[in-house]
């Protein structure tokens, strides 16, 4: 493809030859990563610690496991990536009330901050992804990508959305990441 093609508008490049679902949803997943990976910048893992601050700041705190399974970040890794946050100030762990045992992640103050802050600046990336796109359109395509995945996500609850996303923004041929 020639620069010439690229700069024909976004009609031309519904209508190019290999632009099928998987090309474009790779088109719009890595630019909506590049824009959250610069707004998340400076917390501790990027994108994956705001992940965990936007869980924990949005339900009753969990157990380091059970977020670790609910993000499907490994087990093994999770205490590092919870270490960090800790030491940012930006989570702690908690005892259980009901099992001393048990320890919960909670954010802090400064964690709800964070979050707030990163909210906003996430929301100004998704907007920058649809610069240019008429509100309704974006309404009918985050519905619909909604729905699709919902849809996927139950007929494969097994299947890990981040690693589905890192295939997609993987360059086989290169072996790494391509953004």
């Amino acid at each position: 493809m020639d620069d010439r093609e690229c700069d024909e508008g976004p009609g031309a490049l519904a209508a190019m030859p290999g632009a099928d679902l998987g090309w474009c949803l790779g088109v719009v997943l890595r630019r909506w990563t590049e824009l959250v990976e610069e707004a998340s910048a400076g917390v501790p893992h990027g994108t994956r610690g705001y992940q965990i601050l936007s869980v924990v700041g949005h339900n009753d705190p969990p157990t380091q496991s059970g977020l670790a399974k609910h993000l499907r970040i490994d087990k093994t890794v999770m205490p590092y990536v919870i270490d960090a946050l800790e030491q940012a100030g930006l989570v702690e762990r908690r005892m259980d009330p009901t099992d001393r045992r048990v320890r919960r992640i909670a954010l802090t103050p400064h964690g709800e901050a964070t979050l707030a802050d990163l909210e906003a600046k996430v929301a100004a990336a998704e907007d920058a992804v649809f610069d240019g796109v008429p509100d309704d359109a974006r309404r009918e395509f985050t519905q619909r990508a909604a729905e699709l995945a919902a849809t996927v996500h139950g007929a494969q609850p097994a299947l890990d959305p981040c690693l589905a996303a890192r295939d997609a923004l993987t360059d086989p041929a290169l072996g790494a990441g391509s953004r």
